[in-house]
């Protein structure tokens, strides 16, 4: 066969090579590349996009594609509507003449009435951002011209299927920009077949490959018709780690267990197979594979595995696993940063505190791994851990029975924050003694140090753009470490002496007695912002025009008309006097990269709106406030009381320490109030030196600049053009936004510590044979066990789906089916969760639930009969558990 014929109409498969994507779309552009790599693929050839575009202008179908492009994405019906008119028109055309005799050419070469798969391969198709799992089709087991050539055209309407047009608006991938290619392969002859992911989707570790095998042809694992096989190994070794044979239909249950349908050579085959593949692409690979009668393995398809959590990047030295733990996750905050934000964040690390930060998915991770091979540091994180995130606390735990992380005498010490030298220390403890003897005084030494704070972020006179970026770094790199020793001393304090009291008190204060005495804290900034905020919209209800604005008219509008100065003048008086006290805060503040409330208070403004909605039957913030700051003051009383009977010195002391907690605790916000004050004074420095760079046509906009590191805004000002690496990291930053699920604790092998913890329970419960089965609950719960597909929690409705045409599922609804394939996806869109009776973590409906980020367990038997439509159900995909509440 001549390598390219027809006018580029059909290439050979061994003749696709890097740059072809336009020409003959991601699946078949991934096989060109592994058999040029020597790996084994079934030979073939690719009709390319360019036939498509003829057929496409043969029968007018930009008119169709047009409006399908013009629907927005969440109006479903009117994509499924416009995916139709295009489908038909597609199923409907007769291939053009030189594209049919090019295909039968092509064809004929391969064998007479050879069977084939034909399979379609679209331009936005296994990529390594997205795969696009399952949204076009493919036909196995095509003999004869004439039928290739109907499966050609039925790849062709598959482009135009409701679940891919849908995908594609989700995604934001324009429908004019799609074309579809056709690979038509040898099929293979197969005993077994099944998928391989060359790190374990699950769990996320990079250095596990992870099988799942069915004997005869592998659409049936992709689609969870069936139960298959599953296999987990280690790369390195080969050494199988995890096997669980699955029950076929039509195989007697004794005889579905006795014996795998691939040997554990073949098991290794694979696993050296995958990692060859994922050396091609430069990463973890999602294939497709089918084993011969006489054991020989073909690799037919090889994509990304895009669902993944990325792995941080090191900001040391590898030196064996490290353990990270996501810094913005522990602030409840999953969005991504910034590059400008991650920069700021990680200028507060600092090589003697013994912290290191390092960027994975855009989000900050902590190295925890010098502390967690340090028995004090043990010690010490878990104590901290046990008071501020138990969840995380246990997976710690977990870790130090962990040969990887042995104790390392001297891996880790703290050196007091910012320093070891005698000086530094010695002004922490007098101002910890400061704080313990006279916390008014540390009070006013706070207070003092806003005041000072506010007047050194201010630059004086006119400033280049460079000098404004040189105070950006400077400030970065010194908030933290004076900032942070200036104030924690003194809240520190207060919790140790409530740690104190609560020693004295024992045998005599209930547990939990003492959280009592933290309620109501004075100094608390976020409190007192919020007492603020509800105080505005108690002025406000007065002022009848205020009232009708925020009930008429939008939150945007009424942000755009706060900066234009015309609202009510009551309500745009009290915003502007909120604001000055205020503004420097943000929704998800800790991004510097965040616009502040003072530069678009939306959000307040809705707040306050919702505010005015409410009716009054609870009693009113501020009254609640003081209410438990007078039942904290009673439980002093009370607890000092108490103490004095068994003792008067301990009486004393206990009242002593509880008076100084609630004098000092509240101030725990305050490093965190200055810090986010220090942020709001660089923005405005950021956002001049922006719209410099905006001027200049160096960037779009002022606000591009948040898509910068400082250097490269140096770079931008000595005349580098930006636009380009701005529009990609835009791009890239959308993508992380629809990331559902951030693990907190992740290893430098990828492996999400979590989800890694529950699998291993799922293993071992499925081992002992209960895997699937009704587990242990209450007696009014219902607790059925699966396998753990996709990570996370929700709570929700169920909603029991037998056949997704024309089924209905609201957002938020959790879909319990009995498997699912692409055509179910369009559900996927609005699912809270998913619950399957048949299928593996890899099959398709768990794939396409991961890369929405929605949970999901998967081979729950009798799921759509022992769950129903309405029910209340608890879906753990880490864990593997569905829990209901029977009504009634």
């Amino acid at each position: 066969m001549d390598a390219v014929r027809q006018d580029h109409l059909v290439v050979e498969l061994a003749r696709i090579g890097a740059g072809m994507l336009p020409e003959v779309g991601g699946k078949a552009l991934n096989l060109g590349l592994l058999m040029a790599a020597g790996l084994p693929v079934p030979g073939g050839f690719c009709l390319t996009t360019a036939a498509y575009r003829i057929m496409a202008e043969a029968i007018g179908l930009e008119g169709p594609v047009e409006a399908a492009g013009q629907v927005d994405a969440a109006d479903g019906p009117g994509l499924a509507e416009a995916a139709g008119r295009a489908r038909e028109a597609v199923l409907a055309a007769v291939i053009p003449a030189e594209v049919a005799e090019a295909v039968r050419e092509a064809y004929a070469e391969l064998g007479p009435n050879l069977p084939v798969a034909v399979r379609s391969s679209a331009t936005a198709e296994d990529l390594p951002d997205a795969s696009f799992a399952g949204q076009q089709d493919t036909f196995l087991n095509v003999s004869g011209a004439d039928a290739v050539l109907e499966a050609v055209r039925r790849c062709w309407a598959s482009l135009w299927t409701d679940r891919a047009v849908a995908y594609r608006a989700a995604h934001g991938i324009g429908q004019h920009s799609v074309a579809l290619a056709v690979v038509v392969q040898e099929m293979v002859p197969a005993a077994a077949a099944g998928v391989l992911f060359t790190a374990n989707p699950l769990t996320g570790t990079r250095r596990q490959a992870v099988i799942d095998a069915v004997p005869g042809l592998g659409d049936a694992v992709v689609s969870g018709a069936v139960n298959p096989d599953h296999f987990v190994l280690d790369t390195a070794s080969g050494r199988v780690l995890e096997r669980t044979l699955g029950g076929r239909q039509g195989d007697g249950q004794e005889q579905g267990a006795a014996r795998a349908c691939i040997s554990d050579a073949q098991l290794r085959e694979l696993a050296a197979l995958g990692a060859k593949a994922e050396e091609v692409f430069g990463c973890p690979q999602d294939l497709e594979w089918a084993a011969e009668q006489d054991g020989t393995i073909r690799l037919t398809q090889s994509r990304a595995i895009t669902t993944l959590y990325p792995v941080p990047e090191a900001a040391v030295p590898a030196g064996g696993t490290r353990v990270y733990l996501c810094a913005s996750l522990a602030q409840g905050l999953i969005r991504p940063f910034t590059p400008m934000g991650l920069a700021a964040i990680t200028s507060m690390q600092d090589a003697r505190t013994g912290w290191r930060i390092a960027e994975g998915g855009q989000r900050p991770f902590i190295d925890l791994t010098p502390v967690v091979r340090s028995r004090s540091g043990r010690r010490t994180m878990l104590r901290m851990f046990r008071v501020a995130e138990a969840r995380s606390a246990a997976l710690l735990q977990g870790l130090y029975e962990d040969p990887r992380f042995s104790v390392i005498r001297g891996s880790w010490s703290p050196n007091l924050l910012s320093g070891s030298d005698l000086k530094q220390v010695g002004l922490l403890l007098l101002r910890i003694l400061e704080a313990a003897a006279r916390p008014r005084a540390a009070l006013s030494r706070i207070q003092a140090l806003g005041h000072t704070l506010e007047q050194r972020l201010e630059l004086s006179g006119p400033a280049t753009p460079v000098q404004r970026l040189d105070f950006v770094e400077r400030t970065m790199s010194t908030a933290f470490r004076t900032l942070v020793p200036a104030v924690l001393p003194a809240p520190a304090t207060g919790f140790a002496l409530l740690g104190l009291a609560r020693w004295l008190l024992r045998g005599i204060a209930e547990p939990g007695e003492l959280q009592t005495v933290l309620r109501g804290l004075p100094h608390n900034v976020t409190t007192e912002m919020d007492l603020q905020l509800w105080q505005l919209a108690t002025n406000v209800r007065k002022d009848p025009e205020s009232v009708r604005v925020l009930a008429d008219e939008s939150a945007a509008e009424l942000s755009r008309r706060y900066r234009a100065g015309s609202l009510p003048a009551v309500l745009q008086d009290l915003l502007a006097g909120f604001l000055a006290r205020y503004g420097h805060r943000a929704v998800a503040e800790i991004d510097l990269g965040m616009p502040r409330w003072s530069e678009d208070p939306a959000h307040l403004l809705g707040v306050v709106a919702n505010y005015l909605r409410t009716t009054g039957a609870q009693p009113a913030p501020d009254v609640q406030f003081a209410r438990a700051a007078g039942q904290a003051e009673e439980k002093v009383a009370d607890l000092t009381s108490r103490a004095r009977r068994h003792n008067r010195l301990r009486g004393a002391a206990v009242g002593w320490c509880l008076r100084r907690t609630r004098a000092l605790a509240g101030l725990r916000e305050q490093p965190k109030f200055y810090i986010i004050l220090t942020f709001a004074a660089l923005r405005r420095q950021l956002t001049a030196v922006g719209g410099t760079l905006a001027a200049e046509g160096r960037i779009a906009a002022a606000e591009d600049i948040y898509f910068l590191a400082p250097d490269e805004a140096r770079v931008g000002l000595r005349g580098a053009e930006l636009k380009d690496l701005v529009a990609r990291r835009r791009r890239s930053y959308e993508r992380e936004l629809q990331r559902r699920y951030v693990p907190r604790l992740l290893l430098s092998d990828g492996t999400d510590v979590e989800a890694a913890a529950a699998a291993s329970g799922a293993a071992a419960t499925t081992a002992a044979g209960t895997a699937g089965a009704t587990a242990p609950g209450a007696a009014d719960r219902l607790v059925l066990a699966g396998s753990p597909a996709s990570a996370g929690t929700v709570t929700g409705k169920a909603r029991v789906i037998l056949d997704p045409v024309g089924a209905r599922l609201e957002p938020g609804e959790i879909l319990v089916a009995p498997s699912t394939d692409p055509g179910w996806t369009p559900l996927f869109m609005t699912a809270g969760a998913l619950v399957m009776e048949m299928g593996g973590a890899i099959s398709h409906g768990a794939v396409v639930a991961r890369e929405y980020g929605i949970p999901a367990v998967v081979g729950v038997p009798d799921a759509t009969l022992q769950l129903a439509t309405g029910q209340t159900i608890t879906v753990d995909g880490a864990a593997g558990t569905v829990t209901a509440v029977p009504d009634g």
